[in-house]
């Protein structure tokens, strides 16, 4: 295959790649706390294995690769649902859960009591304060959750919601719709949490779209110009045939 055609073919890769990612995206606009994400996307360069009219031996062919995913830490719309069990943070800092793989972490503030009396995710991860997992008594009532994250029922203070933050985001790891993995959290500076309030999905629906579009079109622009080269190089194959 030649040359152009590897380069074209590196370009349709990276480019269905980041359809993915923009369809999970808009698949996932309705899901409370997630964060979009783009595709990184990076240049690499090799040298040609022969040269030819057009390109010196020594001259690098650019190709183009995918580098992973770059999220959009941004913060969603906060609305106010009422429920009593639905927080949000106003600012950085996320919440801290527990899964079977460790501690982890989101945005997601929408939690719920579980049958065991466990505050939890609506996976049914236990929500960590500062005390570990807070498992409330069948008599305790009238929740409330304070702005620094204070716990308290009918039977005073039960405990106050773990929220950590990162020096730096963009080395998270995400490992699920909303979870995140990250090394050295630290207590989130002065966070403020708003109870009977949650944070949307931060993706732009109709930006989404339009990208979906775009690069949709770009990929078969691709397509369309290597299956042209295809033809050039049948052509050409059998009129030096002919000539033969």
């Amino acid at each position: 295959m030649e040359n152009a055609q590897l380069v074209g073919l590196s370009r349709q890769l990276t480019l269905r790649r980041e359809l993915d990612l923009i369809a999970n995206n808009v698949a996932n606009v309705d899901t409370l706390g997630y964060k979009a994400q783009a595709l990184l996307v990076k240049e690499q360069k090799l040298a040609p294995a022969a040269a030819t009219e057009f390109r010196r031996a020594d001259q690098p062919i650019s190709f183009v690769l995918d580098d992973g995913n770059l999220y959009d830490f941004r913060p969603g719309q906060m609305v106010t649902t009422g429920n009593d069990l639905d927080v949000a943070v106003d600012g950085k800092g996320w919440f801290a859960v527990q899964t079977r793989a460790g501690e982890r972490y989101t945005r997601n503030g929408s939690f719920a009591i579980g049958p065991d009396g466990t505050l939890q995710t609506r996976d049914g991860n236990p929500v960590l304060t500062d005390g570990g997992p807070l498992v409330l008594q069948p008599n305790e009532s009238k929740i409330t959750i304070a702005a620094d994250g204070t716990i308290s029922t009918n039977q005073g203070a039960r405990g106050k919601l773990k929220l950590v933050d990162f020096a730096d985001v963009s080395e998270l790891k995400k490992v699920g719709e909303t979870l995140f993995e990250g090394q050295n959290p630290q207590a989130a500076t002065l966070p403020r949490v708003v109870q009977g309030q949650i944070e949307k999905s931060n993706v732009k629906a109709v930006l989404e779209i339009s990208r979906l579009i775009e690069v949709g079109r770009t990929y078969q622009n691709i397509a369309n110009w290597m299956s042209n080269v295809d033809d050039l190089r049948r052509n050409a194959i059998e009129k030096l045939g002919q000539v033969a």
